[in-house]
């Protein structure tokens, strides 16, 4: 069965940094796009980052371009986001995420919180 276990989230201060990390199980990875999203208390779940298969293609929301950066290892069957210069908007719990046909992965998500 398909898991997704995120683990990395802690809190931080105002320009901080976090890694992120998603392991993958259940599925044949490196033949899934994959997504981080977030969500903040009141607010609806957002895409943040997404990856090809392969690690070649990337794309990531404009609140975190160049400060994010997605990135996979397909022989750990794991995916990262590297969070940099986080700020205290980028509070939430985030969450890894691929599509398999027509149903929806989702893993039980880290809490990142950025705060002085």
């Amino acid at each position: 069965q398909v898991r997704l276990v995120e683990s990395g989230g802690g809190s931080v201060q105002p320009g901080g940094s976090l890694r992120l990390s998603c392991a993958a199980s259940g599925f044949t990875f490196s033949r899934n796009l994959m997504r981080w999203y977030r969500q903040a208390p009141g607010k609806e779940r957002e895409l943040v980052a997404h990856i090809s298969s392969a690690g070649g293609y990337t794309n990531y929301a404009d609140s975190v371009k160049g400060r994010f950066t997605i990135s996979r290892d397909n022989f750990r069957n794991t995916v990262y986001l590297r969070l940099n210069s986080l700020k205290p908007e980028d509070t939430a719990v985030y969450y890894c995420n691929t599509q398999l046909g027509p149903n929806n992965y989702w893993g039980q998500g880290t809490q990142v919180t950025v705060s002085s």
